[in-house]
């Protein structure tokens, strides 16, 4: 466990500018730049999962002494209500224009400044946040790019939906002869945990209960699931995790999806500030180097390395 050097800094820079780093990004992303001690805000500042959790307990009357998990809080809803209450209040909580994070921002100019720097490569991103913060920044840098996201209920269910940049969502029903993704044209984001449809709720797709995680570990491979090029990249590519514990049970859920129970074969790097001694054996058994560091240091840093280095450009 160590702190970012210049060298990994370097190392980051040729990967990203070989297209050979996929971030993944968890809640803690959302987290950057908001000013200490300063709670979630509807429509400026997104929660973390602890802060949903919260939420969701309140507005459900969930029983007092319970374990105060968002998985366990959203089956509770589920269970009692029913799905439609859940989805309703989830799709009204991420319906705002939360200002994207200086990640999103950063992710959002890499490719101009590859460009720039003749060294057009497009990103493929994961996520398992369901707002839409990462895409608007996209949009805002005027960079198209394919949306493709886990459908947790109805009859489309463990399935993934394709929305390409001027058309309407596809169901990839068969990965393997999907054909209509090309990280040679842009980049891919990638949302395995569902994602809002801001335009039409009845598309919201949220794995979010204890019965959605249960489903997702057990079905099929997701490798039989995604699309063969994007399956390519997942596996001949550096990781960068951001925004995660390794503690956390959705991570671990997303790692044996992918990967099952083997160690990563490109090495990755996962930013997290004092994990514990649980975390770090964690990440070990992953091969995953753990860099010491706030989020938001690190961000701020790899931001300035990318934008003064000419093998990527500037950019702005």
């Amino acid at each position: 466990m160590s702190e970012p050097s210049e060298s990994h800094y370097d190392t980051i820079l040729r990967a990203t500018a070989d297209g050979r780093v996929v971030p993944l990004l968890g809640a803690g992303v959302n987290l950057c730049g908001r000013p200490k001690d300063v709670a979630w805000q509807h429509g400026r500042y997104l929660p973390s999962g602890a802060e949903l959790a919260a939420y969701l307990a309140a507005l459900f009357d969930y029983p007092e002494g319970e374990l105060l998990d968002l998985l366990r809080v959203s089956q509770y809803v589920e269970v009692t209500l029913g799905s439609g209450p859940l989805y309703d209040k989830l799709h009204e909580l991420f319906d705002a224009d939360y200002p994207p994070s200086l990640l999103h921002e950063l992710l959002a100019s890499l490719p101009r400044r590859l460009g720039l720097a003749g060294r057009r490569r497009y990103q493929l991103i994961m996520t398992t946040n369901y707002d839409d913060a990462l895409e608007r920044a996209f949009r805002a840098a005027g960079e198209a790019f394919d949306l493709v996201w886990y459908v947790a209920e109805a009859e489309n269910r463990g399935k993934f939906l394709h929305l390409p940049p001027d058309g309407e969502p596809r169901l990839i029903a068969r990965p393997n002869e999907y054909d209509e993704l090309s990280l040679e044209e842009r980049t891919v984001i990638l949302k395995i945990h569902g994602a809002i449809d801001r335009l039409q709720p009845e598309r919201d797709s949220f794995v979010i209960t204890e019965d959605h995680y249960i489903d997702y570990l057990t079905k099929t491979d997701i490798g039989q699931l995604i699309p063969a090029e994007l399956l390519v990249k997942l596996t001949h590519s550096h990781f960068l995790f951001l925004g995660y514990s390794m503690q956390d049970w959705n991570l671990r859920v997303i790692l044996r999806r992918i990967w099952g129970q083997q160690a990563l074969d490109w090495k990755s790097w996962a930013i997290q500030k004092d994990p514990n001694e649980i975390e770090r054996q964690l990440w070990k058994a992953r091969e995953v180097d753990v860099l010491d560091v706030p989020l938001e240091e690190y961000i701020t840093g790899l931001d300035g390395v990318f934008r003064d280095s000419p093998a990527v450009g500037a950019g702005t």
